[in-house]
């Protein structure tokens, strides 16, 4: 490990796709944290490291790395970009002095820039602006300047922070400028960021001499180790083999232990050391009723931090075990003890998360989170550990704020192009979505900022995504709770349900597609009550997707023509999410995502109607 002589820790601050993850690996392979013959080196998006980030294209889980330039030790720490994920931002705004804001040379700053930029500045976090793509051809560079200084402006309490540095960057090329460059051909490399960090970013060295103490920011389990417990230490050092107290946050101490082993960050692992020093983002072994928020300090002071404040979750849904056929064939954990107990262990890291037991079902449990894609990315991550699961229509979750019923308000940006604002606007203005600002660009692009209650964005980026073949962009940002608004009931269209089990064939199917679109393909298993395609009509209609053509010995004309079938559509867990019912359920498999009825038979789903009746 090269000699410190002191420490900066920033975190990473970027809206979805501004590059923040790209110039990371800038500056990672520029300091040599990776010999020149690591993969690594031939890597790109190095620290999104888990199968779904890079799969999505964006940062769920926060990560720490570090870096060394000229003598001092740069903690990087990269933030999800999502608002969806606020609690992995919380946790980890603790342990920086200062951020990187990176922000599209086109794009501008948009609403998740907005939400993780408040919270830094919360934290009265020193910022340093990074506008990133300046080699776009569409890029609009001060014009960009000026939307974040206007943006600093609304959000900023403290004249102070206002100050802040400006850095160009090419982050693919790894380039970086003090000036906006005229040709970006010339040399270039990542030492101007470099120079403003340390500059411009305060020592995280603080209180060397007091009294060890440092708040539990996450936790990794490591199969030889057990529970580690990450954080920065606020100050002091700890030496490994010395002892420790596990403080709560009302100051009552739960006990002393050993420290057994003691790690920090080297690049992108984690080496052990004898000694970690204030400032340090260190791993400690040796503890384990560990828990987020709890404060570990000298036997000398005990005297516990304030603990991590999380944004309430807005959205719960139904999480039960899979009833269906084909889960025993096609999952590795389908009961409910078994479910239950992964979605607990979940909740002590992922803070944004919350889990009761189900009031109308002893069977499920209510899983609330912070938005739709915060459910989705979870239960992905459950099936692709071998979970089996049948997930609910998510409902939003109101509050009684002084005797009034309230619901949760979002900021909505719409990116879209100029032919589509027509159908964008009649459907936010079936929605009850006020707007508050919408601007063209000469390139015919146009952003619409709206004011919608969370109950009426419900399913609200499936519909849009049909509206305009793909063609737009939607980002949340939470406002707050608000008194709750008339809704409009809005109905999707019938479904087709399957109302036989067995394989799906073609002449089933070619008569399933007369009546609307499909989800299955020809051979694929089916069973009764899965809903196996979309009317273009309200109402349900039950098809037989499994009836195959009579054979007899007669040739009848006109009938003996090839069966051309289009494409089964398939649904991501997120649309799925967006198109159920509250009659309907997502069946979820390590092996497949299907739709099915609550209840399967066509007498138990009458009985049920009656009863709602």
């Amino acid at each position: 490990m090269p000699q410190i002589s002191d420490i900066r820790n920033i975190a990473v601050i970027a809206h979805v796709d501004h590059g923040k993850t790209t110039l990371v690996d800038a500056l990672l392979k520029q300091t040599h944290t990776f010999r020149e013959n690591q993969d690594e080196m031939k890597m790109d998006r190095i620290m999104d490291s888990n199968d779904l980030e890079r799969e999505k294209g964006i940062t769920i889980l926060s990560k720490n790395t570090s870096v060394f330039y000229k003598d001092t030790k740069i903690n990087i720490i990269d933030t999800p970009g999502h608002a969806d994920f606020g609690g992995e931002v919380e946790r980890v705004l603790n342990m920086a002095d200062g951020a990187l804001l990176i922000v599209d040379a086109a794009e501008g700053p948009l609403s998740q820039t907005k939400f993780v930029l408040k919270r830094a500045l919360d934290y009265k976090l020193k910022v340093i602006l990074v506008i990133n793509k300046i080699d776009r051809k569409d890029a609009r560079v001060k014009e960009v300047l000026a939307d974040t200084e206007n943006l600093f402006l609304n959000l900023v309490d403290d004249p102070e922070l206002l100050n802040f540095p400006v850095i160009y960057a090419i982050g693919k090329d790894g380039k970086t400028y003090n000036e906006m460059p005229d040709d970006f051909s010339q040399p270039a490399d990542t030492s101007a960021l470099f120079d403003a960090i340390i500059d411009h970013i305060p020592s995280a060295r603080k209180n060397p001499d007091k009294p060890f103490q440092m708040l539990v920011s996450s936790f990794e389990n490591n199969e030889y180790l057990g529970r580690l417990a990450l954080g920065r230490i606020n100050q002091g050092k700890i030496k490994k083999g010395e002892y420790i107290s596990l403080v709560k946050p009302d100051q009552s101490v739960i006990a002393n232990y050993k420290v057994e082993r003691l790690y920090v960050n080297e690049g992108m692992s984690k080496q052990e050391t004898v000694v970690a020093e204030s400032g340090d983002i260190a791993y400690l072994s040796g503890i384990p009723e560990i828990e987020i928020g709890l404060t570990l300090t000298s036997p000398q002071f005990q005297v516990a931090l304030p603990t991590i404040e999380v944004a309430e979750p807005t959205l719960k849904a139904s999480f039960g075990p899979n009833t269906s056929v084909f889960a025993r064939d096609e999952s590795k954990f389908l009961t409910s003890r078994e479910l239950k107990e992964r979605l607990h262990e979940e909740v002590e890291t992922n803070l944004g998360l919350k889990i009761e037991d189900d009031p109308e079902d002893s069977i499920r449990v209510l899983v609330s989170g912070r938005g739709e894609l915060h459910l989705a990315i979870l239960i992905e991550k459950l099936r692709r550990e071998g979970y089996a699961m049948e997930v609910g229509k998510p409902e939003v979750i109101l509050k009684t704020i002084e005797g009034k019923v309230c619901e949760p308000y979002s900021e909505l940006t719409i990116l879209t192009n100029e032919e589509y604002v027509g159908v964008v606007t009649a459907e936010l203005g079936k929605r009850k979505a006020q707007m508050s600002d919408m601007v063209n660009d000469d390139k015919g692009n146009v952003r619409m900022v709206y004011k919608i209650s969370e109950r009426n964005a419900l399913g609200l980026r499936s519909v849009l995504m049909t509206d305009t073949r793909g063609s737009v962009s939607l980002n949340y940002l939470f406002l707050g709770y608000e008194p709750k608004q008339e809704t409009t009931e809005r109905s999707r269209n019938g479904a087709l349900i399957a109302s036989e089990s067995g394989k799906a064939l073609s002449f089933g199917l070619d008569l399933a597609q007369k009546r609307g679109i499909t989800f299955v393909e020809p051979t694929e298993g089916v069973y009764e009550g899965q809903i196996v395609g979309l009317r273009p009509l309200e109402g349900d209609l039950e098809v037989n997707v499994c009836k195959g053509k009579q054979l007899t010995n007669m040739r009848s004309s006109g009938n003996d023509d090839a069966i051309i079938l289009a494409p089964a559509v398939k649904y991501s867990i997120e649309e799925a999410i967006d198109f159920i019912n509250n009659d309907e359920l997502i069946d979820i498999t390590p092996k497949n995502v299907r739709l099915r009825k609550r209840f399967l038979s066509k007498t138990d789903r009458v009985r049920a109607e009656r009863k709602t009746h």
